[in-house]
């Protein structure tokens, strides 16, 4: 830096003045630094997780629902199979996931969001964090996950799901089951994806072929437990001992 560049305090000058604005907590470099801390608080959490599956669902759904019987039956039979179940730390349909993990004394994860209208995790999580950017705990949702299941859910379900489905689709995961539980909520959706949007040329039945729809959650979870067995053998085929 010469002539003007050059600043007119130093570093340390600018670090142990208490004086000076807080602004630059909020400017972009500085994010980086908030950023990679969340991805590196995120894997310390969950390295050793083990086997995990992501519930997603709406946060509006009622604790006397049927959705929320459903969440809670998935959550349990998940955690029976063996896996920890992982949501969105929030109400509804995530607790519902969260309770009945918890219930059937498996690992129940909430993975949180700074939102300006829901605080905190539900009281069913047992290993939780809280997340400032939704990119970082997507990462998380997708790197400690082997399937999704996706109970009735509104935009930022609908964002998980086609997230999910886009991630397979373009093999930037590998085999990933996703399937919809609630035959009535999401008939419609795959209805439009197969005779507007498939029919347009712009999805293909291999494409369509990646969401499993179903009322049983023993069901989505045969689902999961059949696709993780496959990529268990197929690892077995080509690294044998």
């Amino acid at each position: 830096m010469r002539r003007s560049k050059v600043p007119r305090s130093t570093t340390d000058q600018r670090l142990l003045d208490s004086a000076d604005s807080a602004d630059w907590l909020h400017t972009d470099p500085w994010r980086v630094m908030r950023i990679t801390s969340e991805f590196v608080t995120g894997f310390g959490a969950l390295a050793e997780l083990g086997p995990a599956v992501s519930v997603f669902g709406s946060a509006r759904t009622r604790p006397d629902s049927h959705e929320y019987a459903l969440g809670e039956r998935v959550g349990r039979a998940l955690a029976e199979a063996g896996y920890a179940v992982i949501t969105g730390g929030g109400p509804g349909a995530m607790e519902a996931a969260n309770k009945g993990a918890l219930e059937a004394g498996g690992t129940s994860v909430g993975l949180g969001i700074e939102l300006p209208f829901e605080a905190g995790l539900n009281e069913h999580v047992d290993l939780g964090v809280n997340f400032r950017y939704f990119f970082a705990r997507k990462t998380m949702f997708v790197k400690y996950a082997c399937g999704f299941v996706v109970l009735p859910g509104g935009f930022g379900t609908l964002d998980e799901l086609f997230e999910a489905v886009t991630l397979v689709q373009t093999q930037k995961v590998t085999s990933f089951p996703i399937v919809l539980l609630g035959t009535d909520y999401w008939g419609g959706l795959l209805d439009w994806l197969t005779h507007t949007a498939a029919a347009a040329g712009t999805l293909g039945a291999v494409d369509l072929a990646l969401l499993t729809l179903t009322d049983d959650p023993e069901e989505a979870v045969r689902v999961v437990v059949e696709a993780d067995r496959a990529v268990a053998r197929r690892a077995a085929a080509r690294h044998p001992e």
